[in-house]
């Protein structure tokens, strides 16, 4: 029996559909019933559509690389929670918005040599990225951490790809996002007997370092360390030095509304340089001067907000490291130092 690739198969059935809605648009055409703008308008929303399912595919591929990649090292589950609702849905048979939670995924990993007899610190890991996902970008990352014998939970809170488009307009930078890490955390000490409560920690790059600091300023209580990785730190100074496309991702319709220079406030409060005065627990922030995606400015100014609130935290900047905005992200020998003093960081709080 001769075996077609399931790659072949998508492409096919991909074309096949492309086909099918061109004749059935050809038809009307030549029916004289679909003008040329509604034609265009039916294309664009087909589009799209292709668009999510292309990424939906991509996410499951990854899902499978998960377990190919970190299998012999942790234990991976991918489970689906309630989490806080989502103010812009549509309410539908009379139930409102506020009683209808958003439906998150996470993924779970817990080392395979762990002694679920016993108790152990748990790590929240927020992936970065706008619209982004928690991909096998991250599997360096978490086989270390699973020889550090942490539990790990990375959320693919609302606004993450891969899931769709009413999960993709679910976006809420800086805002619910924030609360949805939170109810990952509560997630896996409610579930796992084998994770201490009171040894929670997170930690997030980019975009997650800025739900990592959220999180630790807004939720102290539930989190005992937290490490930023060159954080997105000042949304307002952001929206001044970044592109056109790119803020249009915040002022889209279905997400802020509004840009920076309509609103400064609202970009404030999902900035954690303008929330520096709630930190109360330990701290840990890395940053790059040769960073192109989070200028080092950014996290210079929350360093600075930081001392003049007289908090006491931990930070290094470092000098046109290589990589960049990944610099400790990487497989080099910087980048694995770099990550042995966040891990230290980590261990010095979560496993004393």
């Amino acid at each position: 029996m001769r075996r077609v690739s399931f790659g072949r198969v998508f492409v096919l059935s991909t074309l096949l559909a492309a086909l099918a809605a061109g004749a059935a648009l050809s038809r009307q055409e030549a029916k004289g019933e679909d003008p040329l703008g509604e034609r265009l308008a039916r294309l664009e929303k087909l589009a799209e559509r292709q668009e999510f399912a292309l990424e939906q595919v991509a996410k499951k591929v990854d899902d499978l690389l998960w377990f190919e990649r970190v299998g012999d090292a942790a234990w991976i589950d991918k489970v689906f929670i309630p989490t806080v609702p989502n103010p812009h849905e549509t309410p539908e048979y009379g139930i409102a918005n506020e009683r209808h939670p958003f439906k998150m995924y996470a993924y779970l990993f817990v080392p395979r040599d762990l002694d679920r007899d016993g108790k152990h610190p748990l790590l929240v890991l927020p992936h970065g990225g706008v619209h982004a996902d928690f991909d096998t970008y991250y599997t360096h990352v978490v086989r270390e951490l699973m020889e550090e014998g942490y539990v790990v939970i990375a959320p693919e809170y609302r606004g993450s790809s891969g899931y769709g488009k009413g999960y993709f307009e679910a976006i809420d930078y800086g805002g619910l996002e924030v609360a949805d890490a939170v109810c990952a955390r509560d997630w896996a000490i409610d579930t796992c007997a084998f994770v201490d409560a009171e040894r929670a920690g997170i930690l997030g790059w980019s975009h997650g370092g800025l739900i990592a600091l959220l999180a630790a300023f807004d939720h102290p209580d539930k989190f005992r360390a937290a490490y930023a990785g060159v954080p997105v730190s000042d949304l307002v100074a952001r929206m001044g030095y970044h592109t056109d496309e790119y803020r249009e991702q915040f002022s889209a319709e279905y997400h802020i509304g509004k840009t920076a220079n309509e609103d400064v406030e609202e970009y404030r409060r999902r900035s954690p340089v303008w929330n520096v005065q709630k930190l109360s627990i330990p701290l840990l922030i890395h940053t790059n001067t040769n960073d192109r995606d989070v200028h080092v400015l950014e996290v210079e100014h929350l360093i600075q907000a930081l001392k003049a609130e007289g908090k006491e935290f931990e930070y290094r900047i470092y000098e046109d490291a290589p990589g960049g905005h990944s610099f400790n992200r990487m497989d080099s020998s910087l980048a694995r130092a770099s990550r042995r003093e966040v891990y230290a960081f980590l261990a010095k709080h979560l496993k004393g």
